[in-house]
């Protein structure tokens, strides 16, 4: 089976079914928000008015040792993984992780669906996948 390292935001409702429908069916799945052994990243953790940071304070914070740990975890996952599937909604980490896989020569799907802006340069991608049943058909 495959290993996979699902690419998404915190906030995307979906992440959570697609980590475990993919898990069901046999692969390994890396899922951000509950990684093995310990417990997903938030800059909250670090500081709570984390959403007004200058750029200085964000540059610092990068360095911080929670920050430093969750980055090690996903990019170590990253690594690890042959597929990458980035499922939208979701923001600038997922974009640049799924990016970053592609470079690396790791197969990488778009997962879509909802009605989303079109993006000319998901076409470096391996695919788009637009419902639960085009995803089962792919990996059960």
């Amino acid at each position: 089976m495959c290993k996979i390292y699902v690419a998404s935001s915190w906030r995307n409702e979906i992440q959570n079914i697609v980590v475990q429908a993919l898990q069901r069916w046999g692969h390994e799945v890396y899922d951000f928000k509950n990684p093995s052994g310990r417990t997903g990243f938030s800059w909250a953790w670090i500081d709570k008015n984390w959403q007004n940071w200058n750029t200085k304070q964000y540059r610092e914070a990068l360095n911080h040792p929670l920050a430093v740990s969750g980055f090690k975890s996903d990019f170590n996952a990253m690594e690890w993984a042959n597929i990458c599937i980035m499922v939208l909604p979701c923001g600038r980490s997922a974009h640049t992780e799924a990016g970053w896989m592609k470079g690396a020569g790791k197969v990488v799907y778009v997962l879509q669906f909802s009605s989303e802006e079109p993006e000319l340069m998901y076409k470096i991608y391996d695919g788009i996948i637009s419902s639960y049943d085009e995803l089962e058909k792919m990996f059960s």
